[in-house]
């Protein structure tokens, strides 16, 4: 599986619910695709919901948004998310840019928890360094 989202960004993302601790590369290439999945699912229900709705076009209230953040306030990057969102659904439809960014927030919240978690799991590891570990044991906890 190519994995759409850049490393970067995901790897800021758990820096920043880390608390000083070291992030391994596996960590944040594990958590991208983390991300990946729950993104193309989420884009799966919202094409769902534009089909009953008679549209070819996701909306951010597909992904259940009412009010779109600023696209300066996410972190994700709106382009691979876009892929993201196409990922599992059909060419026939469109991914409004409010869409994209909702899609964006929606994930970013998610990596966060999922980072907070994982750098507890980390610690408790008695590790300075989070790993691909701490979020796979994550999901094998919580998910």
């Amino acid at each position: 599986m190519t994995v759409e989202l850049p490393f970067a960004p995901v790897d800021a993302i758990i820096r920043r619910n880390a608390d000083g601790l070291r992030v391994s590369a596996d960590a944040a290439e594990e958590l991208a695709a983390r991300i990946q999945d729950r993104g193309a699912e989420l884009a799966i229900e919202a094409a769902e919901e534009a089909t009953e709705d008679g549209r070819k076009t996701l909306m951010a209230a597909d992904f259940g948004v009412g009010q779109v953040v600023d696209r300066d306030a996410v972190d994700l990057p709106v382009a691979p998310v876009d892929r993201i969102a196409r990922l599992r659904i059909d060419d026939r439809y469109r991914v409004s840019m409010e869409a994209r960014i909702a899609l964006a927030d929606i994930l970013e919240d998610y990596a966060d928890n999922v980072a907070r978690a994982a750098a507890k799991l980390a610690r408790h590891a008695d590790r300075r360094t989070v790993q691909a570990e701490d979020i796979e044991t994550y999901f094998a906890l919580f998910e």
